[in-house]
């Protein structure tokens, strides 16, 4: 994982060569083929997010009767412009110029296929000869993932665990160079549950701005913050440096299958944005498949008429389970959490393998967890940290409650201190 395009897709004696990326589905199915299938205990798995697994997590009442009354209307059966619906892209325009000291135009919004696709846009569009990009480590796979397939370089720059997860910037001007095009964030954090101040969010504006490189700003998470740091959205500096904010609908409103987000310019000054770049992106959407028409045309009356008491209920159960996590994290004593997290739905814990007998990294120790205790973590090689291991809270506490119960008697049955446990 430290240079995920290592690999890439090519030809090589006349062979279509794969990337060979660690992704967080491959990984997960790997584990659930590990499963013991004679264990009659249920399955919990903290491995991915997706807390619409849960009943505690459901999405607003209003998006679902925005979505079948699309559908019901007929008249969204159609193929949508391949940017997107000019009725979607000024409502996302509108909604996250809600936010920010300057409007953004529909223009600047661009549909996606989920948050997912938004990444593949903005790495493409970047992408060219013996160019570079910097990625957060831990971060999210996905990108490097995308980055082998354009045969973009990777350079991985250290978040600091012990900081609150903040960017190392000098990691990041020591990383960087004239081939640099852009450094990606992910705030809140995935995976490791951090939200950047303002003041934070300014100094990466100013380094950027420095080394002459956009801000790719992955905000999925976008508002899911429950700390004492409030959410602030990069765009806010895009006066600053150029920013390509990316989200979706997914995480805040509960939905990740319906598979609609959005790639935004936030860059009021025009210095990244100009004829060429838009002809460019237009040019790439002529070829993408973006989310289904009726999905898209309910996008205006979700993003306009959703209860903020609904936002406020999902905050609250998300505080909930992340403390109820933290918690029951310090009870098993070879795994520590260094940062109790503020936003997203997930955490990294760090492994102490000198406390377990019999287990060599990370990848065996939730292997070893998913046969003998059907709960399912995420190994920390998949998102770029060696013994570490990401854990998803957006679950029920019921389920958090049983599944660290399983992972303290995994930890006594492999303990190298079973007497003084």
């Amino acid at each position: 994982m430290e240079n995920g395009a290592k690999k890439t897709g090519g030809y090589a004696n006349g062979e279509i060569e794969t990337p060979n990326n660690i992704t967080i589905k491959g990984i997960l199915g790997l584990l659930l083929a590990n499963i013991d299938c004679n264990d009659k205990r249920r399955l919990i798995s903290l491995g991915m997010g997706d807390p619409s697994a849960y009943t505690c997590f459901r999405t607003a009442d209003v998006a679902e009767d925005a979505v079948v009354d699309a559908l019901r209307s007929q008249k969204f059966n159609g193929y949508s412009p391949t940017v997107g619906l000019p009725q979607t892209r000024k409502a996302i325009a509108e909604y996250l110029s809600r936010d920010l000291p300057y409007k953004l135009s529909p223009d600047d919004a661009f549909v996606t296929s989920g948050c997912t696709q938004a990444i593949d846009v903005a790495l493409s569009i970047l992408a060219r000869p013996g160019v570079n990009i910097l990625l957060p480590k831990p971060g999210f796979p996905i990108y490097e993932l995308c980055a082998a397939f354009r045969n973009l370089e990777v350079r991985h720059y250290n978040l600091l665990p012990n900081s609150g997860w903040e960017v190392d910037l000098d990691d990041v001007e020591a990383l960087a160079d004239h081939n640099t095009v852009a450094m990606a964030i992910i705030n809140p954090g995935n995976p490791c549950g951090n939200v950047y101040s303002y003041q934070h969010l300014k100094k990466i504006a100013e380094t950027a701005k420095r080394m002459k490189i956009v801000v790719i700003a992955d905000e999925v998470y976008g508002h899911l913050a429950f700390g004492d740091t409030p959410f602030v959205p990069m765009g806010i500096f895009g006066s600053l440096v150029p920013v390509l904010t990316l989200g979706s609908l997914s995480k805040r409103w509960i939905v990740p299958g319906w598979r609609l987000g959005w790639f935004v310019i936030n860059d009021p000054c025009s210095t990244f944005k100009n004829s060429k770049v838009i002809e460019r992106i237009k040019k790439y959407f002529d070829i993408l498949g973006g989310p289904a028409t009726f999905i898209q045309a309910a996008v205006p009356r979700i993003l306009q008429q959703t209860d903020e008491a609904f936002f406020a209920d999902t905050i609250n159960t998300l505080k909930q389970s992340s403390d109820i996590c933290y918690e029951k994290i310090k009870e098993v004593p070879c795994i520590t959490c260094p940062y109790k997290p503020e936003g997203s739905m997930a955490l990294m814990v760090k492994l102490n393998l000198s406390l377990l007998k019999d287990i060599s990294d990370d990848i065996d120790f939730c292997f070893k967890l998913a046969k003998e205790e059907s709960v399912i973590f995420l190994p920390g090689i998949t998102v770029g940290m060696k013994n570490w291991v990401r854990i998803t809270f957006a679950v029920e506490a019921s389920s958090l409650d049983e599944a660290f119960g399983r992972v303290k008697s995994f930890y006594q049955r492999h303990s190298n201190q079973q007497e003084g446990y």
